[in-house]
Order: structure tokens, then sequence, then C-alpha cells
């Protein structure tokens, strides 16, 4: 199974990994959309003209899948908008007015916790969900039955150039993790809790190894500083050995992954009662002229955090939520932070540039790089001509769109986003046969 063992060697880039994270100030309003998760958006619970504090419920998750959303700012809600999200899709936000006070809710207190019912449940209140970039709810891989997990995979990879804010995690909220861990150790009892980090964090790694001596059962595996090592798929095999086939999921090869600063945030609402309502994101790129990692609001503009930064050095050619392999451009920097938003660069005209395009020439690097061995180049073809069954029979829905494919092409072909416009095809006529069928 070496084939797991690909990937490639990017620039690390990690100017900001060595500064603290600096709190911003107070952004004169946010903007809260009620869909920062993977799942049903959550249910908006305020109105315009309502008054709110820090940690305030305005959105109640909805269905088997969702999360809570809260007020990350003291003030007044002003309006009840629709906003577009990155991704295309349209959601209702909640706009609030700070009053610079950031009174805590009063309601706010520890959850009760007896049993591994109460956990699921007090991690399903907390609001907290991927912190990573993925944004799935956390409670509901906690939810799976604990009989069935062999390992908890702590991912503390941060594979992605330029990104530290899981870097400030492990070295500053240290204590968080820690009482979150023996926490879940205690309700869920997991045999095993592995912390992947890379070799390129040697802080983080001395931290984490003196947090997993103090509970039973967790080591930490120093993992190779080959992108893409924070998949889930590819730090599952990377810790345990395991493969995780094709339309399966983690728990089916008994394994739970959660990232380190879900780890934190979850610790945080044991310990206090904090819900998830402010990030650290790392602010970056060659545009910005003071790059830092930021605590920021949840709902604070990008626009804010940029401008808490210094400001832009010259205009930036390019903006992203998230790093340079996986982010995703934005069109307009006054959209906010979210829940999962671990990063925002600011890239220049040199640095965001795309090298022209050219025949492809059939070297293989594309599949020889790609961690689950997927023909990149085949795939292209498959698209272009609509080839759904051919697409099928090339596992183009096993890839975790990271990127590799398109960083070594020496043709600078599109092909990870070929990849995802053939994913939505596939969707498409997925939904299609479904509802031919009833």
């Amino acid at each position: 199974m070496s084939f797991f063992l690909k990937g490639v060697h990017l620039p690390h880039r990690k100017n900001t990994a060595d500064k603290p994270a600096v709190r911003m100030t107070v952004p004169k309003a946010v903007t809260i959309p009620m869909s920062m998760h993977i799942g049903a958006p959550a249910n908006l619970l305020v109105k315009a003209g309502d008054l709110v504090n820090v940690g305030t419920l305005i959105g109640e998750g909805s269905g088997a899948v969702s999360s809570n959303v809260y007020s990350s700012v003291s003030g007044k809600v002003t309006k009840i908008e629709e906003i577009m999200l990155s991704n295309g899709a349209k959601c209702k936000a909640a706009v609030i007015e700070s009053d610079g006070k950031m009174t805590r809710d009063e309601t706010l207190c520890p959850p009760a916790v007896s049993s591994a019912a109460d956990m699921v449940d007090a991690i399903r209140k907390s609001g907290v969900v991927g912190l990573g970039g993925a944004g799935f709810p956390t409670y509901v891989k906690f939810g799976a039955d604990p009989a069935r997990v062999e390992e908890l995979i702590i991912n503390g990879a941060e594979c992605e150039p330029y990104i530290t804010s899981d870097t400030y995690t492990m070295t500053a909220r240290v204590p968080d993790m820690e009482y979150a861990l023996a926490k879940i150790k205690e309700y869920f009892g997991f045999k095993k809790i592995i912390i992947g980090i890379e070799e390129n964090k040697k802080k983080a790694i001395s931290a984490m190894k003196e947090l997993a001596s103090n509970i039973d059962g967790a080591e930490v595996k120093v993992l190779p500083s080959v992108y893409p090592q924070g998949g889930e798929k590819v730090i599952i095999y990377h810790t345990t050995k395991k493969v995780v086939p094709e339309g399966k999921l983690p728990i089916d090869v008994g394994c739970i992954v959660v990232n380190c600063t879900t780890i934190a945030a979850i610790g945080e609402y044991l310990r206090d009662g904090t819900p998830l309502v402010e990030k650290c994101i790392t602010v970056d790129g060659g545009a910005v002229k003071t790059p830092m990692n930021v605590i920021a609001p949840i709902g604070a503009s990008i626009a804010d955090v940029i401008e808490f930064c210094g400001g832009f050095s010259e205009e930036p050619a390019k903006v992203l939520y998230g790093g340079p392999m996986m982010g995703i451009a934005v069109a307009d920097i006054n959209v906010p932070v979210l829940k999962n938003t671990n990063a925002v660069l600011a890239l220049t005209e040199k640095e965001a540039k795309l090298p022209k395009t050219t025949a492809c020439i059939r070297c293989g690097s594309c599949t020889n790089t790609c961690p689950f061995g997927l023909a990149a180049a085949e795939i292209l073809l498959a698209y272009d001509k609509k080839d759904t069954e051919k697409l099928k029979k090339l596992s183009v829905m096993s890839c975790m769109e990271c990127g590799c494919c398109s960083f070594v092409c020496p043709a600078n072909r599109p092909l990870v986003q070929t990849n995802k416009l053939a994913k939505a095809l596939l969707r498409e006529e997925q939904a299609k046969e479904a509802s031919k069928n009833g």
C-alpha cells in the first residue's frame, strides 16, 4: 500500500509559526451565516432589533446533521439578510452591530456531563464543527458506537503552506486540548488516542508529547512533511496503516479523525461553557502588510481582519479562504470569517498568476503523485466527453481535491478543477436517477 505515501513536497512558508496570535479589535459589525457547516442550515432564532451577547444562541441546529450558531459579539441585530457563500450557495445571515463591550451571555456555564450521551450532547450544543476546513458537525462523529472505535486520531498535520493556526493551538491551547481529551477518554473509553503532527513543527511536537504523557493510551506520531498529510484517509494510513476503502468512512476501519483546534474548542466549552464564537486564522500572502495569526470573532469581515493586519501592502490579485492548495477564492473581501476559516491569504499578481496551459505530454506525473493513484489526465478526457461511466471506473469520487495533480503537471492542466466538475456531474446524474426512481 505504498501508494498512500505519495504526495508532493511544498514550500512551507510558515511565516507566522513563531508569532503569538493577536486578538483583533472588536469590529463595528459582524455577519453570521446560518450555514457554516456540512448539513442542514441552522434555524434562525433572532430578528432585527433583538439584543444579543457573546454566546447568545442565534441559530439552532436542525435535523440529524447541523450545528448551533452563536453570536460572537454583544450588540443589536440590525437586519437579517440572504448572503452568498464562497461555494455559491445562499443562506440567511444575522447582521449584528457591536456595542464594543463584548458582554458575555449570562446563561453560559459548563455543561453537566456524566455519560457518553451527555458528552455527545455537549459537543452538539457547543456549535463545534471540523475546524481544519471541512466543517462537519463534530458531535456526529462522536455519536458513533464507541465500541467500534479503536483509534481517535487528532489531526495536527497542518500540511498546507502558510497556515499556522493549528500550530498556535498545539502550543498555546494545550490546557483546552488536554481537558477535552481527558473527558473524551473518560466517557468514550477509546483505547488509543494518536496525535499526528508533521515533523516541521518542533515546538508543537514537544507540547503534544507532554500532553500525551498525561493521558493513558495517548501518543504522538511524527509524520513526514509531505502534502497532503492532513487528508483524512492519508493521516489514518500514516498513523495506523489502515486503508479506508472507496466509499467507506473512517469509522468503518475503527477510526475517528478530529482536528486539533476542534478538540481545543470542545475543551473550552466543557471547561467554562464558551461555545464556538471566535477563530484563530492565519493572515498571510505577499499582499498583506503584516502577516500574523489573528483571533477574530466569527462573522467579522475579511476586510476588517486585513485592516487589523495593517491593510494591503499592494493591491491583491487574489484573496483566498484557506491555503494555496485547497483554498477558495473570494470575490468580495467583505465576506465573513466562518467557523471553518483557518486562513486568509492575499496574493500578489506574481503569486496568483496562473501559468499558460499546454497540451498533456502523457508523463503520468499526476497519477504518480496522487495519494490514491487516480489518473487525473484520464479523468479530464472522460469529463470532456461527459462519459459518466468512465468517470465511475476511474473512481473520481475518491478524489479529495488536494491539488497535487495540478501542482506537478508540467503542462499546467486544470486537473483538480476538472475533478471537482466531474464529481459534480456524477452527483447530478445520481440525483436524476434518484428522482426517476421516486
